[in-house]
């Protein structure tokens, strides 16, 4: 009678240690189910932050720019002020084709129909009628690249775009694409009047500036640093800008023969 008392009082003790257990475990699982869904919230926050500042953002900035160029000319360049209209309607309409393919999350509508390399030359030659002169330059043999890398540098590229047109004040700007094999580097320098990078990293303010507004380079880290890759800025007050963003990439195949690439002059 001694002995089964006593073990079934250690089974007792047995059972609810392992209660407690399992109830630790339970709400350990709750807490990390939460985490996670806290992160999956935060990390979606970020992408569609960046995929608005990279697309509606700078479509309504672009027209604003050419409206209000319109009405500085209606009256004595009536010629003029219906070409900036036309450009802010194309750019309307450009605008309101990413904001669908944005709702259905497909990639940039750019590189629906073409190559990053062609949709990089007509981003350049797009800007080039807004602002400071675009040129665009291939360097090296570019083969098919994963979707998700294609858009990204196809956003790092309008978003920094953007800052040479809105703060940098810039006569010129350059794109380059290189493809080195192993990664690819996109390159866009610009020779207008430069930042300290020791004080200001996150965005090229003009003087007098909403200096609050800098989400462009953060947002580039971010896709970036998405695919394993680093974002540089190279730049000094007066000396302009250039920024860098290399991404790995699986060791290119040979060219693909049906995908001819274009460059502006």
């Amino acid at each position: 009678a001694a002995v089964a008392a006593a073990v079934l009082i250690h089974l007792r003790r047995q059972s609810a240690r392992q209660r407690v257990l399992i109830d630790d475990l339970v709400r350990t699982r709750r807490d990390l189910a939460a985490t996670e869904r806290r992160a999956g919230i935060l990390a979606e926050r970020q992408r569609l932050s960046s995929e608005i500042h990279d697309t509606l953002a700078q479509g309504l900035s672009s027209q604003r720019m050419l409206l209000q160029a319109a009405d500085r000319t209606w009256e004595t360049d009536p010629e003029a002020a219906r070409g900036h209209m036309r450009n802010a309607a194309e750019i309307a309409s450009r605008s309101l084709a990413e904001a669908r393919r944005f709702v259905q999350d497909l990639a940039p509508a750019d590189l629906a129909e073409r190559s990053l390399a062609q949709a990089l030359g007509a981003l350049a030659e797009r800007e080039s009628g807004a602002g400071p002169a675009v040129d665009f330059r291939l360097d090296g043999p570019l083969g098919p690249l994963p979707e998700r890398v294609e858009a990204a540098l196809l956003r790092i590229a309008q978003g920094a775009l953007a800052n040479v047109r809105e703060h940098a004040g810039a006569s010129r700007a350059a794109l380059t694409l290189t493809c080195l094999g192993d990664q690819i580097c996109l390159d866009i320098a610009d020779d207008g009047r430069g930042f300290d990078t020791d004080t200001d990293t996150d965005t090229v303010p003009a003087p007098g500036s909403d200096r609050s507004r800098g989400h462009g380079l953060p947002a580039m880290r971010a896709r970036v640093r998405q695919l394993g890759g680093t974002l540089t800025v190279e730049s000094a007050p007066g000396e302009g800008t250039v920024v860098s963003a290399a991404i790995p990439v699986e060791p290119l195949p040979a060219l693909v023969p049906d995908r001819p690439v274009e460059t502006t002059p």
